[in-house]
């Protein structure tokens, strides 16, 4: 049996009311849990890293099984596109905050739990100052710089961080803690990719139930830590493919020469995590990408109105043509576009567009090497027309 990472001097003054006693009852006649299982929760604090599809799933059940204290920290706001997946917010709080709405789902499940709240983003400025007071810290971000911040804070303060991560049909969880023996994140991913190498859930989709499996395993995880019952996936990977349903556990093994973690670390202080992400040079490179020629959503249904000659073109997938599309438009998907330009004519006129405007200037760029001249790209894509010049079209 594991031993859990609560000290038991820590459990004297834990004591449970009636209602608590009834709340826990199931808890409490577990051999593996008992009274004292449950005085560990109520003795534990976990601090968890994002309130969105991972975060839902991983707030919800640690509140209901009785974790004293629940640090939440989120700088976002509650969006309709949310709400296919991530269950601590409702349709009425389109728009609030997230902690807000998730501080408010907490006390309805459990009252018993105190719940903090911060509202920024988790970055090497404030990490230090926020994870201290936590015995757990859990993941449940989707991008790389709080990624590797989450992991090398949790080295630094020897605290065991509970890892989740979701794409389209796939999840993955692990335990990082290399003060129990076992490997850090950076020894599975010492760099970061390329930015834009990865794509997002925004990017990509993610199956809504999807991180309700991997935010309940991450909320597992740190019970089994704190009450000290099984075996942690220190050490072990766990992969779940939705499509097949299977789970499938990888080995993962400390790395001597992780520069975090390792026998000789090289890096024994939080850094710039944008910056060694590549963030700001993928912003540098984005903001060069935006001096190819533009037009607004504005000026696109001026150009309309009078009846300018000129050929609309979507490259978007077919299947995001599908969900919403600007009249007249032609599709040629992105990845498609080197073999069908044949189809283009490079005397026209050619406004380019696609969902925000990140693929239409990549496909501008291919027109302008192949010697189209006469290209625009629309500032925005098709969310800034819904925005701007239709509401009835859909925004995804």
């Amino acid at each position: 049996m594991a031993q859990s990472i609560i000290d038991p001097s820590r459990l004297e003054r834990i004591e449970f009311s009636n209602d608590e006693i009834a709340r826990y009852s199931r808890h409490l006649i577990m051999p593996e849990v008992t009274l004292e299982g449950q005085k560990r929760l109520k003795a534990a604090s976990v601090l968890c890293i994002g309130t969105g599809g991972l975060g839902s799933p991983i707030a919800l059940y640690l509140a209901a099984a009785g974790i004293g204290r629940l640090g939440l920290v989120d700088g976002d706001t509650v969006d309709f596109s949310n709400l296919q997946r991530q269950i601590l917010h409702g349709t009425k709080d389109v728009g609030r905050k997230k902690l807000n709405s998730a501080r408010d789902s907490i006390r309805e499940v459990n009252p018993n739990v105190q719940v903090d709240l911060y509202d920024t983003f988790f970055t090497a400025e404030n990490a230090r100052e926020i994870a201290e007071p936590y015995d757990v810290i859990i993941d449940g971000t989707d991008n790389f710089p709080t990624r590797y911040c989450s992991n090398d804070i949790s080295v630094f303060l020897k605290k065991p961080n509970v890892y989740g991560s979701i794409f389209r049909f796939d999840g993955q969880a692990t335990v990082f803690a290399p003060h129990m023996g076992g490997p850090c994140y950076r020894c599975m991913f010492p760099e970061p990719p390329p930015p834009g190498m990865v794509p997002s859930c925004a990017e990509g989709g993610v199956l809504g139930v999807l991180p309700g499996i991997i935010g309940v395993v991450q909320a597992i995880e740190a019970i089994k830590l704190i009450v000290g019952i099984g075996e942690p996936l220190i050490g072990r990977l766990l992969h779940f493919d939705a499509l097949k349903l299977k789970f499938r556990e990888f080995k993962l093994r400390r790395d001597p020469k992780c520069p975090v973690c390792g026998d000789a670390p090289s890096i024994t202080e939080l850094v710039d995590y944008e910056q060694f992400c590549g963030i700001p040079q993928a912003k540098a490179a984005e903001a060069e990408e935006t001096l190819v020629p533009t037009i607004t959503a504005q000026e696109l249904q001026a150009k309309r109105a009078r009846g300018d000659r000129f050929v609309l073109l979507d490259v978007r997938e077919p299947f995001e043509f599908d969900i919403c599309r600007i009249p007249d438009s032609r599709l040629i998907p992105l990845g498609e576009l080197p073999s069908r330009m044949s189809e283009l004519d490079s005397a026209d006129e050619i406004v380019i567009h696609c969902k925000t405007g990140m693929r239409s200037a990549r496909a501008l760029k291919l027109l302008q090497e192949a010697g189209f001249g006469k290209l625009w790209n629309v500032e925005g894509g098709i969310h800034a027309w819904a925005d701007s010049v239709d509401s009835t079209v859909p925004k995804y």
